[in-house]
């Protein structure tokens, strides 16, 4: 893999991104407002979500009134593939992932963005 400098939440941070085929993960990013360390592998699994119901010309349907979630259009829930991800917290684990994938560890500056304070962003 190979790190490259990258936005996330409007601030700047860095993402692992795969170089080879043979690479298991699909992605890394590293959140600096939570120091975690996001890791999107290739293993897929099932998972339930709630996604919104489609009619038959594929737009939303509307609901009467807005539901209780905020949200105005009908919901249902449905199995979908997702890729495993692995949320890493501790700086050592981090730093020892990073220098085990990336090609570029030696070179490219991303203790900065671990090191950096950052207020997170409120939705």
């Amino acid at each position: 893999m190979m790190i490259v400098q990258a936005t996330w939440n409007e601030t700047q941070t860095f993402r692992l991104i795969p170089i080879a085929v043979e690479c298991p993960n699909v992605e890394c990013i590293f959140d600096p407002a939570t120091k975690v360390f996001v890791i999107i592998s290739k293993i897929t699994k099932q998972s339930l979500h709630m996604l919104p119901k489609m009619d038959e010309n594929g737009d939303p349907v509307a609901c009467k009134s807005v539901r209780p979630n905020g949200r105005n259009f009908k919901e249902e829930r449905n199995k979908i593939e997702v890729f495993q991800e692995y949320y890493v917290e501790d700086a050592v684990a981090i730093e020892d992932l990073i220098n085990l994938f990336a090609i570029n560890a030696s070179t490219f500056d991303y203790k900065t963005f671990m090191d950096k304070v950052v207020e997170p962003v409120l939705s």
